[in-house]
């Protein structure tokens, strides 16, 4: 296939992209079919990060496709405010079988983003709902990431994503994060060392009081900071902690849900269970933007009072529950079912880290995390040219038929979960050509 590029790149005003160099270089992807795009020049580029994080079943699946393709034909858009369309049910039925157990309702969004902010914001009129609404304080983690709109910048904790624009929400504070290189670098899977950080949530309650606090939020396993994982006994102990001071926990699953680590949800993975769960891009293999927040029954119920025919939750989008957007994901889940792709995740999760770490004594390399289908290569950074090295490294491998992800110094790959053997070796090699040839 060669389809030209367009003729002018100037209007598209790219995402979390330098523009200028783009530009300059383009890289334009035409065509996805299974574990491969393929580009404006014909060349076939291996998928290492499931379009970002989210293209879980690989591309072009005849299942979800179909779906689509009926669904607009039968009925474009439906109103969620005030009535209903069945896709919209029965994708939220599908979702609560699959949930761990006490996750017993869902709200549609349209992006992980989004799913943040609903969640914050349903845990703070749960809060007010009953009775309790001194709590409004909101606690993240430093290197968190929770989407880019303002709540979720606020109560993340990535510098770049806060630096430019302003004050942010009020009342928020920030859980130290998990990455102890010294003591935890290059192991396989959970660090041994760590827990004890999860002890700084009672220096925050001691300094505020436990009845101004309403959430606390993080990731299971952090992903866009690099791939950073949770020392063993870390989530259980803030578990305990927000238990014990009845502040709300949100596990923000928006790359760890849908089989990335092995299971349908982190929280299933690590054994613990939050109140708020945060969930988008597997939803619906990355074909239509939506997301979904989970949460138990304590919570929904809690806004369940007064007369029936007022509005309990004065929250929504326009595309909230879209016709397209549950059609794609019934038949995604019904991919992952039919095929056991979580399961398959966890079968090739020893073979993956062999690989990774398969690349340790490399040029550069000064640590490498991994976990399920997940991994993270960190390169020493460039003295006074951070993220050069990676960035660098970004080029080469797209030159030579592989998308893997920086962020920062680190090269971070998430393959879609149909991944073969042979494909992942193909990523070390590449990846070994990729270190030793970089500066």
């Amino acid at each position: 296939m060669n389809v030209q590029s367009p003729n002018d790149l100037n209007a598209f005003w790219m995402p979390f992209t330098a523009n200028r160099q783009f530009k300059t270089e383009p890289r334009m992807f035409v065509a996805a079919d299974g574990m491969y795009y393929t580009t404006s020049d014909g060349r076939q580029v291996l998928d290492g990060t499931a379009g970002l994080w989210c293209c879980n079943a690989g591309h072009k699946r005849p299942k979800i496709v179909e779906a689509v393709q009926a669904q607009v034909a039968e009925m474009d858009y439906a109103p969620a405010f005030q009535m209903g369309h069945p896709k919209a049910f029965e994708l939220a039925n599908k979702l609560v079988n699959m949930a761990p157990e006490g996750m017993e309702h869902v709200f549609y969004t349209n992006s992980g983003s989004e799913s943040v902010e609903t969640a914050l914001k349903i845990a703070l009129a749960y809060h007010r709902a009953k009775g309790d609404g001194a709590r409004s304080r909101l606690v993240g983690r430093e290197r968190g990431y929770h989407g880019v709109n303002f709540g979720g910048i606020s109560v993340g904790g990535i510098v770049n994503n806060r630096r430019f624009f302003g004050s942010l929400l009020t009342g928020v504070d920030h859980l130290p994060h998990t990455h102890l290189p010294e003591q935890n670098k290059f192991v396989r899977g959970q660090p041994e060392h760590g827990a004890h950080l999860a002890d700084d949530l009672e220096r925050i309650v001691a300094l505020h009081g436990a009845e101004t606090i309403a959430a606390v939020i993080v990731e299971p396993m952090a992903g866009s900071t690099g791939v950073l994982l949770p020392p063993k006994g870390y989530l259980e102990r803030l578990r305990e902690i927000t238990r014990k001071h009845g502040i709300l926990l949100i596990f923000d699953e928006v790359i760890t849900g849908f089989g990335r680590l092995g299971s349908s949800f982190a929280a299933e993975h690590f054994g613990v269970t939050p109140d708020i769960m945060v969930t988008a891009k597997g939803l619906t293999n990355g074909v239509i933007p939506m997301g979904a927040v989970m949460c138990t029954a304590e919570i929904h119920d809690a806004f369940m009072n007064g007369p029936e025919h007022v509005i309990e939750l004065f929250h929504g989008y326009t595309y909230s529950g879209n016709p397209i957007a549950a059609a794609a994901g019934i038949a995604t889940l019904d991919t992952y079912r039919e095929e056991g792709l979580f399961e398959r995740a966890a079968e090739l999760a020893p073979y993956w880290e062999d690989m990774l770490h398969g690349l340790k004594g490399l040029p550069h390399v000064i640590d490498i995390r991994n976990m399920g289908l997940i991994g993270a290569i960190e390169l020493e950074p460039i003295a006074g040219s951070p993220t050069q090295r990676a960035f660098s490294a970004f080029l080469a491998a797209y030159d030579k038929g592989l998308l893997i992800r920086t962020t920062g110094d680190i090269i971070a790959m998430s393959p879609p979960l149909i991944i073969e053997k042979d494909e992942i070796d193909r990523i070390g090699e590449t990846l070994k050509d990729v270190l030793t040839s970089i500066d």
